[in-house]
C-alpha cells in the first residue's frame, strides 16, 4: 500500500466531513487507506463517519488521550509506505497526495514533507515552513525581532521568512497539520512522543527526522486550506501556556542542560509577558468602548448643565447641588451604559440602531425611577432628556469615528443582513441557498454565480469570470463555494486571487448540512449549520445573565412561598445570592465525571442542568454529555425558564 492518511478528530464534525470529502477525491488512483481516530467526541463525529464514510478505518477512543497518542494508535496499524498526519480542519487539493508522493519518491533523502498552507481567506500561513526553535531563534520570535526583520537570515529563522514561499526548500520543522512521513523513517526515529499532549510533537518529530540523517522539505507545488484560528488562540492564556510549555519539554529533551536552562528561562519569561499582555489587551479591549461612552455621557451632561442652569434655571446665579454631579449623573450614566450593554451596543459589528435602542431604554428606566423618588432628589427631567439626545449623537459619532480610524477592530454592519454569493451549478447553489436560509442568519442578499465562464444562465447574477465585478457592484461580504461543482484547486485559486477585497470565504461540502469557513475553527460565525444558536454568542450570554438576575430578583419577594416547596431551604437562599453575584447560574451543564464538557463554551456552574427536564432517576454519562452538547449548540433563554419551572423544588441544590 502506498499511502496511509491519519486524521485525529475532537468535536469538529463538520470540518472532519469536509476534510474526508477532499481526502477521498485526492486518493483517486492511489492505493491508500484513511484512519480517523476520534478522541471521545460528543458531537456525533463517530456516527457521521460510520454513515457517510464507511470505507474509513475508525478508531473511537473512550477518552481523550491527546494528539500524539491518538496518531500513534493509527501509525502502529497503518500499512502505507508513506504516512500522512492530517488535521481535520484542512482541505487538500485533488493532486496534493499524488504530487507529494512523487516528490518523496524522487528525493530518497526526504524523511518528511510539508506543503504550502493557506488560511480560510486564501492567505499564506507562515508556519508552512519553520526553523528549529533554538534559544536564539525563540528569543527573536518572542520579542518581535522576527516580525520586524522578516528578510533577515539571523532574525527570520523561526518561520524562515527570508526564503521565498513559492520555492521548494529544506526546512527544520514540519507543520503538524500536514506531515507526510516515510514509513521507514518512522521505523528509525520512533513514533510521536506522547509526552506532548498537544503542540510541540511536530517539532520534536521533525528534529528526530533530521537527527536520523533525513531531510525535511517544504513543497509549495500543492496547497491545503488550514482553518486554524490563530488570532483567537494567541489571545488565550491557556494557549500561551500550553504552547510555550511544549517548547520547554522539547528543550529539556534535546538541548544540553545549559541551553535547556537558558531556553526554559526565556520561555517562562515569555509565558509571563504574553499572559500579562493578553490579560491587559483583553481588559482594555473590553472596557474601552463602555468607559468612553461613560466619559462622553458624563462630560456632555456636565457641559449641558453649565449652559442650562445659567440661562434657564438659575439666571440670577446659583447652580444644582453638588449631589447632582456626584451621585445623580453617575447613576444616570451607569444606567445608560448597562442598558447599552444589554441592547447589544457593544457587540461587533457595531450597529448605530443599538445605541439608540439602549439609550432610549436607559432613559425610560431613569424617568420611571425618577418619578418614584422624593421631591428633593428630582433635579431635572429636562437634563435627562437632553442627556439622552446628547448620548445618541455623541455615542453614534464615536462609533463612526472608530470605524473609519480602525475599521478592522470596529466594523459596522449587521451580521443578520450579510450579502452572499453562492458559486456552483443551479441545483447545488439553490440547495446551499436553502440551507443558508435555515441558519440563524437572515441574509440580506443571496446571489447565484455560475461556474461556467463566459455564459449567463437564467437565475444567475453572473459567472465565475465576472466574480470580482460582482463582489464590488453587489457589495458582497461572503462567498460560498459549492465543493460539488468546483475542485479544491479552483477554490483555493479564487480565494488567493481575491484576498485584497475584504471578503470572507466558505465552502459547502456536497450533501452536507453545514457551510464551513472562513478563517478559524474557533471563531464564532465561521460555521453555519441549520438551527444553530450557540450559547457562546454574545447576545445569548447576555440574555442568560439577564435572566439569572431577573429570576433572582423575582425569587426574593417570593421566598416565603418557594421555601415551602424547595428541598434545601438554606441552599436556596444561598443560591439566590450566588447567582446575583455571578458565582453561579440558575442553569448550567450536567456534571460529567470524564470532563467531556471541557471543549464546550465555558459558562457558570449551574444550580440546575438540562437533565432536570427529564423525570428520570439516573442518566448515564454519555447521555448527559449529549444533553450538554445540545444545550450549548442551540441555546435559548426559554430553555432555562422551562428547566427552572420544571425543577423548582431543586433550586436549593
Amino acid at each position: 500500500m502506498k499511502l496511509s492518511v491519519i486524521i485525529v478528530n475532537y468535536n469538529v464534525i463538520h470540518f472532519l466531513e469536509q476534510c474526508l470529502l477532499s481526502t477521498e477525491k485526492a486518493l483517486t488512483g492511489i492505493d491508500g487507506e484513511v484512519y480517523v481516530v476520534d478522541n471521545n467526541s460528543v458531537d456525533d463525529s463517530v456516527a457521521m463517519v460510520k454513515e457517510k464514510f464507511p470505507w474509513v478505518k475508525l478508531i473511537a477512543n473512550k477518552e481523550n488521550p491527546g494528539f500524539s497518542k491518538a496518531n500513534n494508535q493509527a501509525i502502529r496499524v497503518a500499512k502505507g509506505d508513506y504516512i500522512l498526519l492530517l488535521n481535520p480542519d484542512t482541505v487538500v487539493e485533488e493532486d496534493t497526495f499524488r504530487k507529494s508522493i512523487t516528490f518523496m519518491e524522487s528525493h530518497p533523502d526526504a524523511g518528511g514533507l510539508g506543503v504550502m498552507m493557506v488560511d480560510g481567506k486564501g492567505k499564506f500561513l507562515p508556519e508552512s515552513k519553520r526553523g528549529l526553535p533554538t534559544p536564539e531563534v525563540a528569543f527573536y520570535k518572542i520579542f518581535g525581532l522576527s516580525r520586524l526583520f522578516p528578510r533577515s537570515k539571523r532574525f527570520g529563522k523561526y518561520h524562515l521568512t527570508y526564503l521565498p514561499k513559492d520555492k521548494t526548500h529544506k526546512i527544520d520543522v514540519l507543520a503538524g497539520a500536514f506531515m507526510m512521513l516515510r514509513k521507514e523513517t518512522l521505523d528509525k526515529t520512533g513514533l510521536l512522543d506522547e509526552t506532548f499532549f498537544m503542540y510541540g510533537e511536530d517539532i520534536d518529530l521533525s528534529y528526530r527526522i533530521t537527527q536520523a540523517g533525513y531531510n525535511n522539505y517544504y513543497f509549495p507545488e500543492t496547497r491545503i486550506i488550514h482553518y486554524k484560528g490563530e488570532s483567537t488562540k494567541k489571545s488565550s492564556i491557556n494557549y500561551v501556556y500550553t504552547f510555550y510549555n511544549a517548547m520547554v519539554i522539547f528543550a529539556q529533551k534535546h538541548f544540553s542542560k545549559k541551553n535547556a536552562q537558558l531556553f526554559s528561562f526565556i520561555i517562562n519569561l515569555a509565558i509571563w509577558l504574553r499572559a500579562s499582555l493578553a490579560l491587559l489587551y483583553r481588559f482594555i479591549k473590553n472596557i474601552f468602548l463602555p468607559v468612553s461612552d461613560a466619559l462622553l455621557m458624563y462630560g456632555g451632561i456636565y457641559l449641558i448643565k453649565i449652559y442650562w442652569e445659567k440661562l434657564y434655571i438659575f439666571p440670577e446665579g446659583g447652580s444644582y447641588p453638588r449631589e447632582y454631579l456626584l451621585f445623580a449623573v453617575p447613576l444616570y450614566v451607569l444606567t445608560w451604559v448597562v442598558s447599552l450593554y444589554f441592547s447589544g451596543a457593544y457587540d461587533k459589528p457595531l450597529q448605530p440602531g443599538k445605541v439608540v435602542q439602549g439609550t432610549f431604554i436607559g432613559t425610560v428606566i431613569i424617568l420611571v425611577t425618577y418619578a418614584l423618588l422624593p421631591e428633593e432628589f428630582r433635579f431635572s427631567r429636562a437634563m435627562i432628556l437632553m442627556g439622552t439626545l446628547w448620548g445618541i449623537i455623541a455615542l453614534t459619532s464615536l462609533r463612526i469615528l472608530l470605524h473609519y480610524l480602525l475599521p478592522g477592530h470596529y466594523p459596522f454592519g449587521n451580521d443578520e443582513n450579510k450579502r452572499f454569493v453562492i458559486i456552483g451549478s443551479k441545483k447545488e447553489a439553490s440547495r446551499v441557498a436553502a440551507l443558508l436560509s435555515q441558519t440563524a442568519l437572515k441574509p440580506g442578499f443571496v446571489g447565484l454565480v455560475s461556474t461556467e465562464e463566459g455564459t449567463r444562465e437564467e437565475g444567475f447574477i453572473g459567472n465565475l469570470d465576472q466574480l470580482r465585478d460582482i463582489i464590488m457592484i453587489y457589495q458582497i461580504r461572503e462567498i460560498i463555494f459549492c465543493a460539488r461543482d468546483m475542485t479544491s484547486v479552483d477554490i483555493i485559486d479564487r480565494m488567493s486571487e481575491l484576498t485584497d477585497l475584504q471578503v470572507n470565504f466558505k465552502i459547502a461540502p456536497r450533501e452536507s448540512s453545514a457551510i464551513i469557513g472562513s478563517n478559524s475553527i474557533n471563531t464564532s460565525g465561521d460555521l453555519y449549520t441549520m438551527d444553530v444558536n450557540a450559547i457562546s454568542k454574545k447576545s445569548n450570554r447576555r440574555n442568560k445573565r439577564l435572566l439569572d438576575v431577573l429570576t433572582s430578583l423575582l425569587l426574593l419577594p417570593m421566598m416565603p412561598f418557594i421555601l415551602i416547596i424547595v428541598h434545601k431551604r438554606v441552599g436556596f437562599i444561598a443560591n439566590i445570592f450566588k447567582v446575583l453575584t455571578g458565582i453561579k447560574s440558575w442553569v448550567g451543564y450536567c456534571h460529567v465525571d470524564n470532563n467531556s464538557t471541557l471543549h464546550l463554551p465555558a459558562i457558570k456552574p449551574g444550580v440546575l442542568n438540562p437533565a432536570d427536564l427529564l423525570s428520570l432517576p439516573k442518566i448515564n454519562a454519555a447521555d448527559q454529555a449529549q444533553l450538554n452538547y445540545l444545550y450549548a449548540k442551540d441555546y435559548h433563554f426559554k430553555k432555562d425558564i422551562n428547566i427552572i419551572i420544571r425543577a423548582l423544588r431543586h433550586l436549593g441544590r
